[in-house]
C-alpha cells in the first residue's frame, strides 16, 4: 500500500485522466478501495434493497400473492392517511417533540465541547468524556426503566417533594410533563456522543490564533467566542443539515419504552403508529404509505436546509 494518506488518495482518483492513468491509480490504491467494499455490501443489503418494499404504499398487499402479485391501488393509502383525523395528531406530536429536541438539545454538545476543551488537566478531562459518552451505548430499555423509576411515585424525585411538603406528581402519565421528560433524557443520553465531531473540529483549530489572541490580552471566554466559536461554524452548519433530515424521528426507541396510554395523546409519533398499524395491525400498505411520506418529507427538508446554508454562508458550509 501507497505511503500516501486516504485523503490524498481521494483526491487523486477524482482528477480527470484517461482509461489508462484511471486504471493505474485504481491498482494503486486497491487496498483502499478494498476497504469501501464491507460499507457498499451494508448500504446495499441493508438500505437499498429494501426500497423495493416502497412500492407496497401504491398496492394492496396480499400476503399469497406476495409483494409483486399484489393489485395497484394508486394513492389510496395516501388519501386514506391525510383524511384520517389521528394522522394530524401523531404528525403534530412528531413535530413538537423533535423540534423540542433540536432547539434545546443541538447546542448543548457544541458547548459541553468547547467548555471542555478549556478544562485544565488532561486526565480530569478524559475522566469526563467518558462518562458523558456512557449514556450512549446504554439501550433505552434500561435507561427507560432507569427514569420510570426516577420519576414513579415512589422515585427519589417524589421524595423530595414529599419532604417539601408537596403532594406527589405521577410524572410519566401527566401530558404536562411528559414532552419535557422526553427532551431532557434525551439530551442525557446522546450530548456526549455527539460532541466527539466538535471536539475533533476544536483540534484542529490552529493554536497560533489562540497564542496572538493571548498576546492581545484575550481572556478564554474571548477566545471561546471569536476564536473557537467561529471557526466552528461550517461544522455546526453541517450537522444541522444532517439533523434535519431526522426532524420527524422523535426517537421509537425512547418513546416506545417510556410512553404510556394515558400519555398517548401527546407522546404518540410517526413511528410508534407505523408500528401499531403496521406491526400489529398487519396494515402493512398503509402503513408503507405513512413511513414513505415520512421521508420524503425528510428529504425535502434537508434539500432546504442544504440550500438555505448555502445562500447564507456559502458552498463550504454545505453537504454538496
Amino acid at each position: 500500500m501507497s505511503d500516501i494518506g486516504a485523503p490524498t488518495a481521494y483526491r487523486e482518483l477524482r482528477t480527470r485522466a484517461g482509461p489508462g492513468e484511471r486504471a493505474r491509480r485504481f491498482v494503486k490504491y486497491r487496498a483502499l478501495l478494498l476497504m469501501l467494499v464491507p460499507g457498499f455490501v451494508f448500504l446495499i443489503i441493508f438500505n437499498y434493497i429494501p426500497m423495493y418494499g416502497a412500492i407496497l404504499a401504491f398496492k394492496e398487499f396480499k400476503i399469497m400473492g406476495g409483494i409483486a402479485n399484489s393489485p395497484w391501488v394508486g394513492m389510496k393509502y395516501f388519501d386514506k392517511a391525510f383524511n384520517d383525523p389521528h394522522f394530524y395528531v401523531v404528525l403534530k406530536n412528531t413535530l413538537i417533540i423533535s423540534f423540542y429536541k433540536l432547539l434545546f438539545g443541538f447546542p448543548v454538545p457544541i458547548l459541553f465541547a468547547i467548555l471542555l476543551n478549556e478544562l485544565p488537566g488532561r486526565r480530569f478531562k478524559r475522566w469526563v468524556q467518558t462518562i458523558s459518552y456512557l449514556p450512549h451505548f446504554i439501550s433505552w430499555i434500561v435507561l427507560s426503566g432507569i427514569f420510570i423509576t426516577i420519576f414513579s411515585l415512589e422515585g427519589p424525585i417524589n421524595l423530595l417533594l414529599k419532604a417539601m411538603d408537596h403532594l406527589p406528581i405521577i410524572f410519566m402519565a401527566d401530558e404536562h410533563y411528559f414532552r419535557s421528560i422526553l427532551v431532557g433524557t434525551s439530551i442525557y443520553q446522546s450530548f456526549g456522543w455527539g460532541s466527539i465531531i466538535y471536539l475533533a473540529a476544536i483540534a484542529g483549530i490552529d493554536p497560533q490564533l489562540h497564542e496572538a489572541a493571548i498576546i492581545d490580552g484575550a481572556g478564554r471566554f474571548k477566545r471561546m467566542r471569536y476564536i473557537t466559536l467561529p471557526m466552528l461554524v461550517p461544522v455546526i452548519s453541517i450537522m444541522l443539515i444532517l439533523s434535519m433530515g431526522s426532524i420527524l424521528d422523535a426517537g421509537f426507541d425512547q418513546i416506545f419504552n417510556m410512553y404510556n396510554a394515558q400519555v398517548m395523546d401527546v407522546a404518540d409519533i410517526i413511528d410508534t403508529y407505523v408500528y401499531r398499524i403496521g406491526l400489529i395491525n398487519a396494515n402493512y400498505s398503509y402503513s408503507t404509505a405513512v413511513g414513505l411520506f415520512k421521508s420524503v418529507v425528510a428529504l425535502i427538508l434537508v434539500l432546504g436546509v442544504n440550500r438555505i446554508v448555502k445562500t447564507i454562508g456559502g458552498n463550504e458550509h454545505t453537504l454538496w
